[in-house]
This record gives structure tokens, C-alpha cells and sequence, in this order.
């Protein structure tokens, strides 16, 4: 049923590939570590026009210029072209296009592609995650035995001292941390066991509408931060995890969040 929007995603992933002088095209859009490229604009506008092609009932939710086409809409498409921009313009390889299906008050189908690793994630909702065609199993260690990824929010300046008060608290608590500048990807990578747990306290739909998915599909938990469900028409902040240590952080975020300096800062 979602093979074309699956199929859609891989060929869009050859507009990265065949990227060439990215840094001709960036433009800053709210801040100067907010960007965008013409290969943002291209990936977004080829799997629009594919994905409605193939679901003409659907509507659109895209990162680029505020695309949102879903009133009325029983399902639509939550895009993010290039998640993970910074990196693409600077070579780094890590980035990704993420697409999730949202149907009836719920995610029902997501793929994230990473095209420089060969890395195909998608879900469909009560038939698991996979990772290339290999089903995804969530690992179960505690907070102890985590890896933790988590991104700094850095659009979002307001949230910089509760991001900073996460990693005083969970470094000393943890494995270690990774920072990779995706989203969709540390989502992706918690499912598969690359890493434990994530956290992040500020992120827009499109940044983990699919990751979301592909997480609880492969046993994971993903909440918001206070740990409300995730809000698939506005920002929130995101945690990720397995049973015990999704809980361990939404715990320690209950006791970070009550600090007076805290108040409000963790979206």
C-alpha cells in the first residue's frame, strides 16, 4: 500500500547524490545556522508532486517555506526534504530525507534514507521497522548502559541552558554522548540500536513525524520531554528511548524542568 511513497523517497535520495557546488546555493532563512540550498527546494518539490500523484487525497506538511495543506485532509505527508542541511553543504554525509504518513490521529506509514550510507528505515503501523529489509529491534539497557543522542535545538536559542542542564545531568549517568545534526537519523539510529536514547528539546514535526514511527515500531517509546504524546501540527521537544530508560529521562526531565531558570524552556 505504501510501496510507491517508499519507491518516491529512494529516487529522490539521487537529487543528493548528484548534488554539485552546494555551497552556491545556500540562502540563511531565520538565522545564520538555519539554512537552505536549491536541493532542499528540489527534493521537496519532486516528492510532492510524486506523493500526491500516487495519494491525491492527501495533504502536505513540508519543512520549505511553511508548506502546510491539511485542513480538511484525513491524512497527509509530513516532509522534511533534507534533514540534516548544515551537514549536507558541508560534506558531511549526514543527512537525510524523511517522509511519515500521518492518517487518523496517528503516524501510519514513514521512511527516513540516508543515500551516502545506503540506509532505508521505514514502518508501517502494527507491522514493525526495518533497516534495509532487516527487521529493527530496539536495545533494553538503562540509562547506565546508553548511548545517548541528542541535538542542541539551536533554532530555538531559548532552549540552549535546558539542553546544556540535560547533558550536566545525563553525561555522568550514561555511556556517552553523540551529537549528529539529524533528528530523523538519531531517531532512526535509537530504533536500531546504534544508539539508546535520544532527547532533544525543541524539534518541528517534520524532524520527527517518521523518526517517531520507526522508533515504537521496533519496541521504543517516544514521548514529548514531559511526557505528553508528540504533537504532529507543532514543535515540541522529543524523548526516545526503550521502557526504562525513555522513563529514567522523563523522570529527570520532571526535576529539571521544576528549576526556576527552567521554567518554560524545554518546548
Amino acid at each position: 500500500m505504501y510501496q510507491k511513497m517508499f519507491d518516491t523517497v529512494g529516487q529522490a535520495g539521487q537529487i543528493l547524490l548528484a548534488a554539485r557546488h552546494i555551497e552556491d546555493s545556500v540562502q540563511v532563512k531565520t538565522l545564520t545556522c538555519d539554512l537552505v540550498t536549491e536541493y532542499d527546494k528540489k527534493v521537496q518539490d519532486f516528492l510532492c508532486r510524486e506523493l500526491l500523484a500516487a495519494y491525491p487525497d492527501a495533504g502536505i506538511y513540508a519543512e520549505e517555506e511553511d508548506l502546510c495543506d491539511i485542513e480538511g485532509k484525513s491524512r497527509y505527508f509530513i516532509i522534511d526534504p533534507i534533514d540534516g542541511t548544515a551537514n549536507f553543504v558541508r560534506g558531511l554525509h549526514h543527512s537525510c530525507i524523511s517522509v511519515g504518513l500521518y492518517a487518523e490521529g496517528r503516524m501510519e506509514a514513514a521512511v527516513v534514507y540516508n543515500p551516502y550510507a545506503e540506509e532505508f528505515f521505514t514502518a508501517v503501523h502494527g507491522q514493525g521497522a526495518y533497516l534495509n529489509g532487516k527487521r529493527l529491534q530496539m536495545s533494553q539497557v538503562d540509562t547506565a548502559n546508553s548511548l545517548v543522542l541528542f541535538g542542541s535545538a539551536i533554532y530555538y536559542r531559548q532552549t540552549v541552558p535546558a539542553t546544556l542542564r540535560f547533558v550536566e545531568e545525563l553525561l555522568p549517568r550514561c555511556l556517552d554522548f553523540r551529537r549528529g545534526g539529524s533528528a530523523a537519523l538519531d531517531l532512526c539510529y535509537v530504533a536500531a540500536g546504534k544508539g539508546d536514547l535520544f532527547f532533544e528539546c525543541c524539534l518541528r514535526p517534520w524532524d520527527y513525524a517518521a523518526g517517531s514511527l520507526i522508533v515504537t515500531e521496533a519496541g521504543g517509546r517516544v514521548s514529548a520531554l514531559d511526557g505528553s504524546p508528540l504533537r504532529f501540527y507543532d514543535r515540541c521537544s522529543v524523548a526516545a528511548g526503550n521502557r526504562t530508560n525513555h522513563a529514567e529521562l522523563i523522570a529527570l526531565s520532571q526535576n529539571i524542568g521544576k528549576e526556576p531558570d527552567m521554567k518554560g524552556r524545554i518546548l
